[in-house]
């Protein structure tokens, strides 16, 4: 599983924003902790990180790595 810490996110709508935007990289189980702002999930082949970032900015959030 890989990781990632995402700032901004408060709600459930952050949640699903954030899974949605995962999966459309190919991310799988995606699983999105509120509270410390921690995303993991799984990839078949590796997820690039810029890539990642990007989708992340894209819809409103801080990639913080």
């Amino acid at each position: 599983m890989a990781e990632i810490k995402v700032k901004g996110m408060s709600c459930r709508h952050c949640v699903k924003s954030v899974t949605e935007a995962m999966e459309k990289l190919s991310a799988k189980d995606v699983s999105v902790d509120l509270l410390t702002g921690v995303v993991t999930y799984g990839e078949d082949t590796p997820i690039d990180k810029d890539a990642v970032k990007e989708a992340i900015e894209k819809i409103g959030f801080e990639y913080a790595g």
